[in-house]
């Protein structure tokens, strides 16, 4: 076996710390929402745009990003993400419109596609398997911390600054990460090989075409020559991208890591997971704000019960996983989020914040069981040399389920909003509910506020039974799928995952 890095430990917490850039920055930006609408005036479709233009660059470029750290250095990968989204940041600040924010997002995606894939690869590649599902479970604790005080920090700045302050945040932690990585984190390569430049084309404009077919369906419908077109083109993309990387001799993703069972199942768990996820908490922050009338602080401190509880949890799945397996740490976490979502399904008009933390708590211990177990085998089915675009499959997969997410829950969450809604209220205020109360505070119209808030209760509730299906749905898939690895026999000791030999100080 490899002799284990000594700085495996120091490595680990810098990943965490460099990661951290992007969790604070998607949960500070939710809490953000009531803000961008009041002070730069954005629609809701310029909204859902903020976040998207990130997801559609973010997906779109990951596969090649992951491809590039692998052939040109990991931590080169980590160190260039770092920069261009700390970099993004400081634009942002700098916006004065929606459209100049949604094109700083799109940078920002360009800066995640190469920071995001780089740590779980350098982890990958620093801890061997019997530690990394440990290693793993503490990282995605550190990151559950990272977006426990990302809020809570966030929501204060929007009290005393303006919105582009919560931007800010993410500069002095990408500063403190490029210094760290350069000084702590070893560089790592896999074979080097020929560039495949026209796989990296086609997985390019596939994903990013499948994306931008996905988050069109809310704003234009799915019939419309944008939806349409957008899927044409991803098919089309996507399949190049298939026919090429089965032809090319050094293939940027060799396809056959799909027939690993862990491989696959663990990956179509994740994109379950995040596609019944993804949306319905975004609704949540509205609710905590819109309809019980939180400030951003006291909002961004509502979700601490389920990030304590996941936190705790995240030990707990690797206990679970150890003991019984990774099948049934991934399906209890998963069945468990399903519960959390049916609590969601279950609420009111009236209920307050009580049942919705009851859900949080229930959704916070299901992802901590499942987190680790979910990752930690996708991970170990890959090769040393491939775990950078590896681990940019497990995040393309994760960022097209929220974008599925997004979009699909997204437009069922509009639709019953506005089925609920009196029709005899005005149209704008049967399009979001931000309308409705901005309508209704300009007239003094109590009874529209009171109506709007009750109808948008109910299409959380009713949104939130999808979360339950594709809950059980990826629970079943983990059963079905995923098979206990092999234990190696005393005279074969398992492989290391230790550093690739093209690994350099």
């Amino acid at each position: 076996m490899t002799e284990r890095n000594p700085r495996r430990w120091l490595i680990l917490g810098v990943l965490c710390l460099s990661l951290l850039v992007v969790v604070v920055d998607n949960m500070v930006l939710n809490i953000a929402i009531p803000s961008l609408i009041r002070d730069l005036g954005a629609s809701t479709a310029q909204i859902q745009w903020i976040i998207d233009a990130y997801i559609l660059v973010f997906a779109g470029l990951l596969l090649t990003a992951g491809s590039l750290s692998d052939r040109h250095g990991r931590r080169r990968g980590l160190v260039i993400g770092l920069i261009v989204f700390g970099g993004a940041s400081v634009l942002a600040t700098l916006c004065q419109t929606p459209a100049q924010l949604i094109a700083v997002r799109g940078l920002m995606g360009v800066g995640a596609a190469f920071l995001m894939p780089g740590t779980l690869s350098i982890l990958t590649t620093v801890f061997a398997e019997d530690e990394r599902k440990k290693a793993i479970a503490i990282w995605s604790s550190v990151l559950m911390l990272g977006a426990l005080g990302g809020p809570s920090l966030g929501g204060l700045l929007l009290e005393h600054f303006w919105w582009g302050s919560i931007f800010l945040l993410n500069v002095p932690i990408a500063l403190l990460g490029i210094v760290a990585a350069l000084a702590i984190i070893p560089e790592s390569k896999g074979t080097a090989g020929r560039p495949d430049l026209l796989g990296a084309l086609f997985s390019t404009i596939g994903m990013a075409a499948l994306v931008w077919g996905v988050i069109s369906t809310p704003l234009h419908g799915w019939t419309s020559a944008s939806t349409l077109g957008g899927f044409a083109v991803a098919a089309a993309g996507l399949t190049a991208f298939v026919v090429w990387e089965r032809r090319v001799d050094e293939p940027m993703l060799p396809l056959q890591l799909f027939r690993d069972r862990n491989f696959a199942g663990a990956s179509l768990s994740i994109v379950l997971l995040s596609f019944s996820a993804g949306g319905v908490l975004l609704a949540l922050t509205q609710y905590l704000q819109f309809v019980l009338g939180y400030e951003p602080l006291k909002a961004g401190t509502a979700f601490i019960p389920m990030i304590v509880t996941a936190m705790v949890f995240n030990g707990i799945g690797v206990v679970i996983d150890k003991k019984l397996g990774t099948r049934t740490a991934l399906a209890a976490g998963l069945l468990l989020m399903a519960a959390g979502f049916g609590i969601l399904a279950s609420l009111a008009p009236g209920d307050g914040y009580g049942k919705l933390a009851l859900a949080l708590v229930v959704m916070g211990m299901g992802s901590g069981t499942a987190g680790p177990a979910a990752y930690g085998t996708l991970m170990s089915a890959l090769p040393p040399d491939r775990v950078g675009v590896g681990s940019a499959v497990n995040d393309t997969v994760q960022q097209v389920g929220t974008a599925l997410s997004v979009a699909v829950l997204g437009s069922v969450l509009t639709a019953t909003y506005r089925a609920a809604m009196p029709t005899d209220v005005t149209a704008q205020a049967r399009d979001s509910i931000g309308d409705a109360l901005r309508i209704a505070a300009t007239t003094g119209d109590a009874a529209l506020t009171r109506v709007a808030q009750d109808s948008f209760v109910s299409a959380i509730a009713s949104t939130s039974l999808i979360g339950v299906i594709g809950g059980l749905t990826a629970a079943m898939v983990a059963i079905a799928v995923l098979r206990p690895k092999p234990r190696p026999t005393p005279d074969e000791p398992a492989p290391s995952a230790e550093l690739s030999p093209q690994t350099t100080p």
